[in-house]
């Protein structure tokens, strides 16, 4: 099955349930940690060119990624791909991994936790005002996630290094 490409959100809004982790990378819950008994939840993630994540580890969760559209490169372990729309890749728990959008384009993408429970970070990540990550990175070492570092690409901006805001 191909999944056809729509129109990206240019920014999130209170009303569409998208929410900003950085200037230029939102997500909204597309299934609830609640809706799945803990099992999973799913996020749609969108990011804009030379946006990523730092290297981190999760103790609990397996990671899911499926590229709906542009490409997203990814460390996994000591593994390096590139990933493109119709690709998924899991990431065992315990395994230091990160991503980043090394296009021109945004990136399009679901991620998948299971068990689902770091949906809690991303709510605290939602609900955040200002730029103060400070209680995202406490969060994440409390819900059994740990920044190992930053992210394993030059000049990409993540909760470590922040896009400016226009």
């Amino acid at each position: 099955m191909r999944i056809l490409p729509r129109s990206l959100p240019a920014a999130p809004s209170s009303d569409s349930g998208w929410r900003e982790v950085t200037p230029g990378e939102r997500f909204v819950i597309r299934t609830s940690v609640q809706e799945t008994q803990g099992i999973y939840t799913m996020l749609e993630i969108i990011a804009d060119p030379r946006n990523g994540v730092p290297m981190h580890v999760h103790a609990n969760e397996e990671e899911h990624f499926v590229i709906l559209e542009g490409s997203v490169h990814l460390v996994r372990g000591d593994q390096t791909a590139e990933l493109s729309a119709g690709d998924s890749v899991t990431v065992r728990r315990g395994t230091p991994h990160a991503w980043c959008n090394l296009s021109d384009r945004p990136v399009r993408m679901l991620i998948i936790f299971s068990p689902g429970h770091l949906e809690r970070t991303f709510r605290l990540i939602g609900s955040l005002q200002g730029d103060d990550l400070s209680a995202v990175l406490e969060s994440n070492e409390s819900d059994g996630s740990t920044v190992l570092g930053p992210p394993p690409f030059e000049n990409i901006y993540s909760v470590l290094t922040p896009r400016p805001r226009p």
